[in-house]
């Protein structure tokens, strides 16, 4: 067996059994350690390959087809392994830099209220103290509060702005009307409006503490009554 062919069969499957493969590497040392370098890597795959999947998830079935795929042809796992750790990459640097993009407030308030519609329907009545807690397990408002009840608040759970970990509350104005408010902390790569609206609600911005608050109803709404509650009772 040639030297050209020995490596193209290593490569392939460096576990070959052959009596030529065999006696090849038993007679040229320098192949002999590509093959245990070889048979190395293979372990190594095998074991980074060899992760729990949770069944409810269709990416990570996928995953584990491809392990099934693994066992069936080495050669093409390490091509496969390759192009996942390209992707990872790129989508690793695609997500950094999504980050550091300008968050429009406005629209993913507006979003959030669409998307969460049940919190406008909950009757509950939190107090500020619950909030408070909320608040202290949030980067950025350790320290901020509510010191006393800002009127009555029926809803209250955390939710993500673009990675922005912040509070959502439904509070009421002064005629009952259901108003929601996001506490999100402030960055520089928030974008404040301090009025916005669309042909549903309509919205305002401001700055309180560490904070950006924005305030969403519906048209009839009285928003500055609940501004006014929060610029006087949140510190």
């Amino acid at each position: 067996m040639d030297d050209l062919q020995f490596r193209r069969q290593a490569y392939g499957d460096p576990n070959n059994q052959s009596d030529d493969f065999l006696q090849h590497m038993a007679s040229h040392p320098d192949d002999a350690k590509l093959v245990k370098e070889l048979k190395a890597l293979d372990t190594q795959l095998t074991q980074a390959l060899n992760i729990a999947v949770p069944d409810d998830l269709a990416e990570k079935l996928l995953l584990r087809q491809q392990l099934n795929q693994h066992r069936q042809s080495q050669k093409r796992t390490r091509y496969l392994m390759a192009m996942a750790a390209s992707i990872a990459f790129i989508v690793g640097v695609s997500f950094s830099m999504l980050r550091f993009t300008p968050i429009d407030l406005s629209e993913h308030a507006l979003a959030h209220v669409y998307h969460e519609t049940k919190a406008l329907q909950i009757e509950q009545d939190i107090g500020f103290n619950d909030v408070n807690f909320k608040l202290a397990s949030m980067s950025g408002l350790q320290q901020s509060k509510f010191i006393q009840q800002p009127g009555r608040v029926f809803y209250t759970a955390y939710c993500d702005f673009q990675g922005v970990k912040s509070l959502h509350l439904v509070m009421q104005d002064e005629n009952g009307q259901k108003v929601t408010l996001f506490i999100v902390p402030a960055e520089e790569r928030l974008k404040l409006d301090t009025a916005f609206a669309d042909a549903k609600y309509k919205g305002q911005g401001f700055q309180s503490a560490d904070a950006y608050m924005l305030l969403v109803g519906e048209q009839k709404a009285d928003l500055n009554y609940v501004k006014r509650e929060i610029e006087q009772t949140f510190i």
